[in-house]
């Protein structure tokens, strides 16, 4: 079995986007998917008082400028279990800055809405979800960067056409990874097979008769 980071980033009959759940919604522990081992793994502990506001995953076959997948915060009205495939529609996307000892970069956070969400199956944007809940989520990923020694910075609220437009360039990055990683297998196996003596022999002579 493949791992989950290499799944389909879109389902191909629904045109829906598959989201992997590493966290549920309300748990304290963060869980980070292990493709190697193909396990979920404990990340850190949250402080008490503070848990994940809604379901918090990753979309396979992409990657993030960190070299990680696109991360995406998924709401609907229960928890899914971890590993679990979401059938999720993206709805927009908030814009930051996080700064990390000095050093500041771009992080934004993608907003989804589950497929089978009976509260928010008409949003359709940030907007429609209402300026105190796309505040609270903003707050959330400021007290989460904090306690990693980060600072989170919101500086825009955008739509579902700007958040696709991530999951492309994060797909494109996957791809090109893929390629890098073919060619570099393919040039190691090329070294395996190429003769060890020079001119082309193999370096191996016959036992003379």
């Amino acid at each position: 079995m493949r791992p989950l980071t290499k799944l389909d980033t879109y389902n191909a009959e629904t045109g829906l986007l598959n989201v992997i759940v590493e966290t549920g919604q309300g748990s304290r522990n963060k869980y980070n998917y292990d493709p190697k081992l193909r396990v979920f793994k404990i990340a850190c502990l949250l402080p008490a008082g503070m848990a994940f506001p809604y379901d918090f995953g990753f979309i396979p076959s992409t990657l993030g400028e960190d070299g990680d997948p696109l991360d995406v915060l998924v709401l609907m009205e229960v928890p899914a279990p971890g590993g679990c495939l979401v059938s999720a529609r993206l709805i927009g996307v908030i814009e930051g800055e996080q700064t990390e000892e000095g050093c500041t970069e771009r992080n934004d956070r993608l907003i989804a809405v589950s497929a089978e969400s009976h509260g928010h199956k008409r949003a359709e944007s940030l907007q429609d979800l209402g300026k105190e809940l796309v505040s609270e989520m903003e707050q959330f990923f400021v007290s989460y960067n904090e306690m990693h020694g980060k600072k989170f910075k919101p500086i825009g609220r955008r739509g579902p056409r700007r958040a696709k437009k991530l999951v492309q360039q994060g797909e494109e990055r996957y791809r090109l990874s893929q390629m890098k990683k073919k060619r570099k297998k393919e040039k190691q196996r090329a070294v395996r097979k190429a003769p060890s003596g020079s001119n082309g022999e193999s370096g191996v002579r016959s036992r003379s008769r």
